[in-house]
């Protein structure tokens, strides 16, 4: 699963554990343990997974089941800006990671380093003008925060393939609204292309989302 989908499962099993009545919840439990042999925190990072299990426990209702947990994390923008949605973040972790990657000015200009085209980090590092040691840890911090995808690679002279990464996002902007911080994104096109949650349920999701 892609980075970005891997954050929005996490806040999905969240949520289900949140909404569903304890004995179901048990039995998911227990049915994830059984087919998979791990636990629901750990699908989190397989939607796929996540989503046959579901349907095990609800069927033909698992679609809008699952739009109706995702209206607690995201929202889609009816209108359209250069043909992108504007998504509202409204998970609190998400946002957290979000408002904490821009607030690092060094992770800013790394992720300003990829608008463009993908790169390798060591070009990233040499644009962004940051030393390697904690260069690459924070570029390692956005990719595990799900903030930079894999988006190509360059082959070396002795063989080796070095991965290129590019933003998730396209834009970012920041609203306060009564006294409350609201993150609105648009997805680039290489991660929607690449991502499960949203090419199972993007175009349900602008039609049924407020």
């Amino acid at each position: 699963m892609s980075g970005f989908d891997s954050l929005i499962g996490k806040s999905l099993v969240h949520v289900i554990k949140k909404n569903l009545g304890q004995s179901t919840l048990e039995k998911i439990e227990n049915r994830v343990f059984e087919k998979f042999g791990t636990n629901l925190t750990q699908l989190s990072n397989d939607f796929p997974k996540l989503d046959l299990i579901l349907r095990e426990f609800f069927g033909d209702r698992t679609r809008w089941m699952e739009m109706q947990l995702l209206q607690h994390i995201i929202s889609i923008q009816p209108g359209r800006i250069e043909d992108k949605e504007w998504i509202t973040i409204k998970d609190s972790h998400i946002n957290r990671i979000i408002l904490e990657a821009i607030g690092d000015d060094d992770k800013k200009n790394i992720l300003n380093a990829v608008l463009d085209k993908p790169r390798i980090i060591s070009e990233i590092l040499e644009i962004c003008k940051i030393p390697q040691t904690s260069g690459y840890r924070k570029v390692n911090n956005l990719i595990q925060n799900g903030l930079l995808i894999i988006h190509g690679y360059v082959s070396t002279d002795d063989g080796r393939t070095i991965n290129k990464y590019q933003s998730v996002f396209d834009n970012i902007q920041i609203h306060v609204e009564k006294n409350k911080l609201a993150v609105q994104v648009q997805l680039t096109k290489e991660y929607l292309d690449k991502s499960s949650i949203f090419t199972m349920h993007f175009q349900n999701l602008m039609t049924h989302i407020p």
